[in-house]
């Protein structure tokens, strides 16, 4: 078998390359960022099934959840605010409430 080639290795005529020595940094976080301070909008009936079964939803704004608090206590995403207002009114069956 050849030895390493330059700055990596020849493998079955493909190139790979070694990169640096990198710092890592453990996320403490999961990923939610302002999302958990806020009052998220989406489907009435999916966000009581969901508080009964504990299956998770999707916000109007793409958030992930089981909710399982009481909304009042927070601000109304601001995200999910601005789709909500630029929907068509009424008319759907599911409906929309925070969460």
């Amino acid at each position: 078998m050849p030895g390493p080639v330059a700055s990596g290795h020849k493998l079955h005529g493909v190139s790979t390359k070694i990169l640096p020595k990198q710092e890592t940094t453990p996320q403490t976080s999961h990923g939610d960022g302002d999302h958990e301070r806020f009052a998220h909008y989406a489907d009435k009936h999916k966000i009581t099934e969901s508080m009964v079964t504990g299956t998770p939803i999707r916000a109007l704004c793409g958030k992930i959840w089981v909710p399982s608090r009481d909304p009042k206590k927070y601000p109304v995403c601001p995200e999910c605010k601005e789709i909500y207002e630029g929907l068509p009114p009424g008319g759907g069956e599911g409906g929309d409430d925070k969460q």
